[in-house]
């Protein structure tokens, strides 16, 4: 037990998740407390206790901001009980603001209908798929479910399955025991038991090779894991949702994906609009980049003028809600006025030609651009022809290294060594 002042010097230097504080102190009173917390640890819920039953007293505590208020003798399940509750409170309200700070939901109808689909699902435990071009913000959306769920103070597990080499995705996926192969020298838990309880969510997850998605079947199915060089099997309590941007229903005709695997992850189909087809929704996104990049580079830019939000309109925009940020981030940094004119953005948005993707016109732009395989440019042109395979496959790793005719791993290697900037 300590004094009031004590106290509130303590909540000042110290952080904490809850507060329990009498209503009458020997050198201050509750409501002091209460009021001293919320204006320094706004988030903190704090319950008073007092021997004293006042209504009117209890009305003013509650708002002021307590999250409850009991009466002596103290019942100490009552208390564990309330105590159980404040903290879930809490947990909940920082996670919402956490989210709602990262992710723009916009006001388009098609985002307000993938808002309701989330709404409906996310209480559940169904596996969902999401589909959606890259850069269209797939993960904010998993991310979304896993706050709406029961398994919300769980882990959330994110896999990049496009970047997992062949032959290490079992392991990376489910573990292996020492010695299962060569490089082995410990025990490893793979995705699936780090995401226990939780949710595990599979990016890319067309990009899995056929061989490995067995194995995520047999998960799916049975909830049960195998590590590699191991016969025991591990029950795993973990829900998945899978994204896309690639069309699967193709990929199974040509089997390169399996049909049983596919209906296992489409317990709930989840459908993320374009970019170019939300409409006044990216004055929003442009508002809230340009604010995050004036705090990260220290400028003051107040918007963007009417030339250069024309032409922002006119371009598709494949890479997405990220390309966009990263030419706004780019237009920040170089913009000398008030606001963001057509000076300061690429090219390729200035004279674009309202392209539309997968139009004949714009596949023929990038076939007369690019070459059809790696091996045949140069040393010089070889960044610019991964850069433009990436482009036609729109951003799509595995459907890239086939326009280039090489395997996934050197395409990586590749990126990495161009420093080529890829969006997800």
């Amino acid at each position: 037990t300590i004094s009031g002042v004590k106290g509130m010097k303590l909540i000042e230097h110290g952080n904490y998740d809850l507060i329990l504080s009498d209503y009458r102190l020997p050198d201050s009173d509750g409501l002091k407390i209460l009021q001293h917390i919320k204006a320094k640890k706004a988030n903190v819920p704090v319950i008073i206790m007092t021997a004293y039953a006042d209504v009117k007293m209890a009305v003013k505590l509650i708002k002021a901001g307590a999250f409850d208020y009991v009466t002596k003798p103290l019942q100490t399940e009552e208390i564990l009980q309330l105590v159980h509750r404040a903290i879930e409170s809490r947990i909940e309200t920082e996670t919402n603001i956490t989210f709602e700070k990262d992710f723009i939901v916009g006001k388009s109808p098609e985002v307000n209908k993938v808002m309701q689909h989330i709404k409906a699902v996310a209480p559940t435990d169904l596996t969902v798929l999401i589909e959606g071009e890259t850069g269209s913000g797939k993960e904010y959306i998993a991310r979304a479910i896993h706050y709406g769920s029961k398994r919300k103070n769980k882990p959330f597990i994110p896999v990049d399955c496009g970047a997992i080499p062949k032959e290490l995705a079992n392991s990376e996926l489910f573990g292996h025991v020492k010695g299962a192969f060569t490089g082995a020298i410990n025990d490893k838990k793979g995705y699936f038991e780090l995401a226990k309880g939780g949710i595990l969510f599979l990016d890319e997850v067309g990009n899995l090779p056929y061989e490995n998605q067995v194995k995520l079947l047999r998960a799916l199915q049975e909830r049960i894991i195998s590590k590699v060089g191991d016969n025991k099997t591990i029950k795993v309590d973990v829900r998945v949702i899978a994204a896309t941007n690639e069309d699967l229903l193709k990929q199974l005709d040509e089997n390169e994906f399996r049909e049983d695997l596919y209906h296992r992850l489409n317990g709930f189909k989840i459908q993320l609009p374009a970019l170019r087809d939300r409409g006044d929704d990216m004055l929003e996104f442009i508002d809230v980049f340009i604010q995050k990049a004036n705090k990260g580079f220290s400028k003051n830019v107040l918007g963007i003028d009417d030339t250069a939000k024309q032409l922002f309109f006119k371009y598709p925009w494949f890479g997405n809600i990220r390309e966009l940020q990263n030419v706004i981030n780019r237009a920040v940094l170089l913009s000398e006025h008030d606001y963001i004119t057509s000076e300061v953005i690429p090219d390729e948005i200035r004279f674009c030609n309202g392209f539309q993707p997968n139009s004949k016109k714009m596949q023929s732009a990038l076939q007369s651009k690019a070459l059809t395989e790696l091996k045949e440019a140069t040393e010089v042109t070889e960044k610019e022809v991964i850069s433009n395979a990436l482009l036609e496959s729109n951003y799509n790793k595995s459907k890239a290294a086939k326009i280039l005719n090489i395997d996934r791993k050197t395409l990586y290697n590749k990126i990495k060594l161009y420093d080529i900037e890829v969006l997800k």
